[in-house]
């Protein structure tokens, strides 16, 4: 990526009015909700080893306090956007889990691959609720690496891509800080 593209792709994101959004709020949120979707799946699976319907009714209440949540997060219902929004925080949640067994084993190798994956998976879901992300503009590129073709006033060839990956991390770094009150 060229200088004048990595400055490019910074204004953009110096442009979001960082004030008026209260993102550590919402990564707080988010990370709730990650929480709350593992505890959907263990009164699923606790229901279903034991054969006890009791674990429907909370698993019912626990889903009903989520949807409520994530729509406090979930700001466009465009298709299927919703639905993504819950996988990509269900399996960032799932993929961190397992990095950390990963580490526990002392497989550290593995354990930072899982963890890679489950923060792409975390900032793809931040870049589609914040609007860093349109459809329209990821593209495959010519190493199938998948490409952010960063503004239509600049020029198309490869080296004016950037990697989604890259462009989201850069976003959820500025954006999304737990730890500005």
């Amino acid at each position: 990526m060229s200088t004048a593209n990595t400055k490019l792709l910074i204004d953009k994101i110096n442009d979001f009015d960082l004030k008026k959004m209260d993102l550590s709020s919402g990564e707080d949120l988010s990370i709730g909700i990650m929480n709350l979707i593992s505890i959907e799946e263990h009164l699923f699976f606790t229901s279903q080893k034991t054969k006890d319907r009791k674990y429907l009714v909370l698993l019912d209440e626990v889903r009903k306090m989520r949807t409520d949540l994530l729509k406090e997060i979930i700001t466009d219902y465009e298709g299927e956007i919703w639905c993504i929004g819950k996988h990509l925080l269900a399996a960032s949640m799932r993929l961190m889990e397992v990095g950390t067994k990963e580490l526990k084993k002392g497989n550290k190798d593995k354990a930072w691959e899982l963890f890679d994956k489950s923060y792409k998976l975390y900032s793809l879901f931040w870049g589609i609720n914040l609007g860093a992300v349109k459809v329209k503009d990821v593209k495959r590129n010519h190493e199938e690496e998948i490409v952010f073709t960063n503004d239509s006033k600049t020029n198309s060839n490869a080296s004016e891509r950037v990697s989604i990956f890259t462009k989201l991390g850069i976003l959820v770094q500025k954006a999304v800080d737990c730890c500005r009150e």
